[in-house]
């Protein structure tokens, strides 16, 4: 649960009880594997490929997050979520790095944490 938010660069706190999220209640390893796995567009064989580990392998871990995870019910689309759904680009210049070898997934873990 956090309970204060604050923003440095304006010098803002919102303080109350937030929930958090959904995906940050899983560990820093679990949420690279998401990343992963959305950035790859749900393909099992590059996830092989980026993690060195095979079918059943991908298979389990993500049915394990499946497992962490709440149901979400799906909401309509505006243009305005579309684009702010986007990947951040500081994100994606991890998961590139990773999935060309230049780092390990524990490299990846503690740049995005």
């Amino acid at each position: 649960m956090v309970e204060r938010v604050f923003l440095p660069d304006v010098d803002i706190a919102i303080e109350g009880r937030f929930e958090s999220p959904v995906l940050a209640r899983l560990s820093a390893e679990d949420q690279v594997f998401v990343i992963a796995f959305v950035q790859v567009h749900g393909s099992i064989k590059e996830m092989e490929r980026i993690f060195g580990i095979s079918y059943p392998t991908v298979k389990n871990r993500l049915n394990a997050i499946a497992e962490q995870l709440q149901f979400v019910e799906a909401v309509p689309r505006t243009a305005e979520s579309a684009s702010t759904s986007r990947s951040h680009p500081q994100s994606a210049a991890v998961l590139d790095s990773l999935e060309s070898g230049e780092i390990d997934v524990a490299e990846a873990v503690r740049r995005l944490s």
